[in-house]
C-alpha cells in the first residue's frame, strides 16, 4: 500500500444510524462525490435534496426477500474489493461494467438495541445484519484502495482530508481496523446470544466483544493503559444495573480500580432485597471491610463503618435502596471514594455536592443476584470462563450437623454472614452478629488465618467503637469453603462466635463437627461453597 493520499470520487452510504449523515452525505457531494445508496438511507438522503444512486440501479436487481438482499452482489463487492494497484483488477472492473467505490459509510442493523429492548428470538434473527458486515470487511481488507467508515464520529476527519485532495493511508489503516473490531464485537454479541438461546454451555468457539465507554487514565497501575468497555447482554432485556449502565452524578472521572471496587461493592449489596431491609456494603480493593442491614440506610452504615472504620477510610460506598440525606450527612463525614445507590435523593445529591471529588453514581436499579451470566478472566494463552456465582441458599437449603441447632436470631445471622462471605476473597471468613458483619478475614493462604484476622479486626473495631468486648463475641461464623481441618473453627470458638455455617465435605468433617459439639457451637452445612479468586 503506498503512501499517497487517496481521492474520493464514489461513496457508498447505508447506515441504520443516521446521525450526521445527511450532512456529511452533502459535504461529500459538494467535493464532487457521486453518492450511491440503499433503503432508507436513500430516501433519507434524497428527502434531503441530494442526488442519489439506488444501489439496484447499479445491480440491476431489486432489494429481495425482505431487504435481506440488495447489496451482495458483485457490482458492489467487486468495486469495494478491487485492488486499485493491480492492472488486472481495474481491467475486470472495466470488462464488467463494475464502478469503483472509494469510500464506504455504514453501520449495522441494531441487534445490540434489539436484544436490550426485550425483542423475541424472531425480531434478534431479522436484525441479524447480513449484507453490512460484508461490505465492511471487504472494504476493511481493500483499505489500499477504500476509505470505510463505520463510527459518526469519524465523518469529520474524514472529510478534513478529504479538502486537502484525499484520505491518507495511515487513516485508511486505522479506520479499517476499526472496522474490523466493529463486526468482531457485532458477532460476538450475535454468538453470545445466539449460543445462550439454545442452551450450549460450552461452545467450541467464544468470543467477547465491547464498545469503549471511556479511556482511563491508567490501569490497576500508572503504567498500565486501560480503557473501560461495555458489553451488551447475552439474552434479551435491560442491561444488568451496574457501574457500567451508571450515570455519574459528580465528582472525578473514575478510575480502574474505582470501578473494579464499584462493581464488586454494588453486587455484594444487591444480595439484600430492599424491601426488607436497608442495606450498605463498604468496599476497598474489592473486599468488603463492612456490611449491615438495618432500619434505615443511616443505621445500616453505621454499622457496617463500626465492623472496620479503619479500612473504610478512602473506600466505595454501595447501598441498596435510594440514597437519602441522613444517610448522605454520614457517609459525608470521611473520605469517600465512590457511592453507588439505585438512585439520590435532590437533598442527598446536594449534599454530596460539597465533597468535589466524591463520585456519586446512581444505576436506576439493582442487578439480580440470581441471574445467569458468564464472567471472564485472561491468562496467558486463554480466557477461563465460567457462570456467574448465583447461588443462593435459604434456610431450608441447611443442614444441621451438630447436636445444638441454631437458634432463630442465629439462623438470620447466618444467611447473613453467608451471603457476604460470597463476594469476600477466599480464603473468607465471615463474623456477623444482628444483621452486620463483626470482622472480615479475606484472602488468606490459611483458613485459620482468616479466622484469626477477622478476630482480631472484630477486637480493632470494638475499641474504636468504645464497646469492651470484641465484636465478633457472640456472632456467628460463615467460611465460604469448608474447614479441612478443626484448627479455623477452634479459632473461632476462640473469638467467641456461636455457631457456624459452611459448605462441609471434608475428609474430616466428623472430626470438624466433633469439635463443635465439644464446644457448643451450631453448625449447618450448606453443600454449596463461594471461592472467590
Amino acid at each position: 500500500m503506498t503512501n499517497t493520499p487517496t481521492p474520493v470520487r464514489r461513496a457508498l452510504i447505508s447506515v441504520s444510524d443516521k446521525t450526521g449523515i445527511v450532512d456529511f452525505a452533502k459535504a461529500l457531494a459538494d467535493k464532487g462525490v457521486e453518492l450511491l445508496s440503499t433503503g432508507g438511507t436513500a430516501r433519507a438522503l434524497k428527502e434531503a435534496g441530494l442526488q442519489v444512486t439506488d444501489v439496484a440501479s447499479v445491480t440491476g436487481f431489486p432489494e429481495m426477500l425482505d431487504g435481506r438482499v440488495k447489496t451482495l452482489h458483485p457490482k458492489v463487492h467487486g468495486g469495494l474489493l478491487a485492488d486499485r494497484s493491480k492492472p488486472e483488477h481495474v481491467a475486470a472492473l472495466s470488462q464488467h461494467g463494475i464502478p469503483e467505490i472509494d469510500l464506504l459509510a455504514i453501520n449495522l442493523y441494531p441487534f445490540e438495541e434489539t436484544l436490550l429492548r426485550g425483542a423475541g428470538f424472531e425480531a434478534c434473527i431479522e436484525n441479524i445484519d447480513i449484507g453490512g458486515p460484508a461490505m465492511i470487511r471487504a472494504a476493511a481488507k481493500n483499505h489500499g484502495s477504500v476509505t470505510v467508515l463505520v463510527d459518526p464520529a469519524d465523518y469529520a476527519g474524514v472529510l478534513e482530508e478529504l479538502g486537502t485532495g484525499g484520505v491518507s493511508a495511515g487513516t485508511r489503516q486505522r479506520l479499517a481496523a476499526k472496522a474490523f473490531s466493529r463486526t468482531a464485537a457485532y458477532d460476538a454479541a450475535i454468538s453470545r446470544w445466539f449460543t445462550d438461546a439454545v442452551g450450549d454451555g460450552e461452545p467450541t468457539w467464544v468470543s467477547f466483544g465491547g464498545t469503549l465507554g471511556e479511556s482511563l487514565r491508567y490501569g490497576e497501575n500508572p503504567h498500565q493503559r486501560a480503557g473501560f468497555y461495555r458489553t451488551p447482554e447475552s439474552r434479551p432485556g435491560p442491561a444488568r444495573p451496574g457501574v457500567a449502565t451508571a450515570r455519574q452524578l459528580q465528582g472525578k472521572a473514575l478510575s480502574y480500580n474505582n470501578i473494579n471496587d464499584t462493581d464488586a461493592a454494588f453486587e455484594l449489596v444487591a444480595e439484600f432485597d430492599p424491601n426488607d431491609a436497608a442495606a450498605v456494603a463498604i468496599i476497598k480493593h474489592a473486599n468488603p471491610c463492612g456490611v449491615a442491614t438495618g432500619a434505615s440506610l443511616r443505621e445500616a452504615y453505621e454499622l457496617a463503618l463500626r465492623c472496620d472504620p479503619v479500612s473504610a477510610f478512602g473506600g466505595i460506598v454501595a447501598l441498596n435502596q435510594t440514597l437519602d440525606a441522613e444517610a448522605a450527612e454520614k457517609i459525608v463525614e470521611i473520605f469517600t471514594e465512590v457511592i453507588v445507590a439505585p438512585a439520590a435523593s435532590p437533598e442527598a445529591i446536594e449534599i454530596v455536592a460539597a465533597k468535589k471529588n466524591l463520585r456519586l453514581l446512581v444505576t436506576g436499579g439493582l442487578p439480580d443476584p440470581a441471574a445467569p451470566g458468564l464472567t471472564v478472566r485472561s491468562v496467558a494463552g486463554g480466557l477461563l470462563v465460567q457462570s456467574r456465582d448465583n447461588g443462593r441458599l435459604g434456610a431450608t437449603d441447611l443442614r444441621v450437623v451438630t447436636r445444638r441447632a441454631p437458634s432463630e436470631q442465629e439462623l438470620h445471622d447466618l444467611l447473613f454472614a453467608w451471603r457476604v462471605a460470597k463476594h469476600v476473597k477466599s480464603n473468607a471468613i465471615v463474623y456477623a452478629r444482628d444483621g452486620a458483619t463483626a470482622g472480615i478475614g479475606a484472602g488468606q493462604m490459611s483458613r485459620v488465618d482468616s479466622a484469626r484476622i477477622a478476630a482480631h479486626k472484630s477486637e480493632e473495631a470494638a475499641k474504636a467503637a468504645g464497646i469492651a468486648r470484641p465484636l465478633a463475641e457472640g456472632s456467628v461464623v460463615a467460611s465460604d469453603a469448608f474447614f479441612p481441618f478443626p484448627d479455623g473453627l477452634l479459632a473461632a470458638a476462640a473469638a467467641g462466635a456461636t455457631a457456624v455455617i459452611q459448605p462441609g465435605g471434608s475428609m474430616r468433617d466428623e472430626d470438624v463437627i466433633a469439635a463443635a459439639d465439644e464446644k457448643g457451637l451450631a453448625m449447618v452445612f450448606t453443600g454449596m461453597r463461594h471461592f472467590r479468586h
